[in-house]
């Protein structure tokens, strides 16, 4: 299992293989685990990470490269990155004002899981139509 480097949440690491090696579950360290599951596998999580391991961008060069994502659907993605430390927002005294993101050591540690993921997801995307396919052709 990926563990990023400087990971806070070991406790849900140690759960994870723990729950592999047979022990205890442990529900709270899953439940803790699910959380941070739910933000770094969000569409709009991967998207705006992938986007920003370019470099800093501002919100409107962010998202016009991301495509498709509402004003209030980053706003959210980039406030619960900054949450979770995997984003930083640096806002400059300027007129008019600017305001860059920027990933942090934590979130560039996401970069390489998430690049390896769309390989294996572009890979095996002929393979995974075919059994959708095949699935709903067999439920009508």
């Amino acid at each position: 299992m990926f563990v990023p480097a400087g990971s806070e949440d070991m406790k849900a690491s140690i759960a994870v293989k723990e729950a592999s090696a047979g022990d205890e579950h442990d529900h709270e360290a899953c439940r803790a685990l699910g959380q941070i599951l739910d933000r770094v596998g969000d569409k709009w999580t991967v998207m705006a990470v992938g986007a920003l391991s370019k470099g800093p961008l501002r919100f409107n060069a962010l998202m016009r490269t991301i495509g498709g994502v509402s004003h209030r659907m980053l706003t959210l993605t980039l406030r619960g990155l900054e949450r979770d430390g995997l984003v930083t927002r640096t806002a400059y005294p300027t007129i008019p004002p600017k305001v860059e993101y920027e990933l942090t050591p934590l979130g560039r540690s996401l970069i390489e899981p998430l690049r390896v993921l769309s390989g294996w997801a572009i890979e095996n995307r002929p393979a995974i139509e075919l059994s959708r396919a095949a699935f709903d052709r067999a439920g009508e």
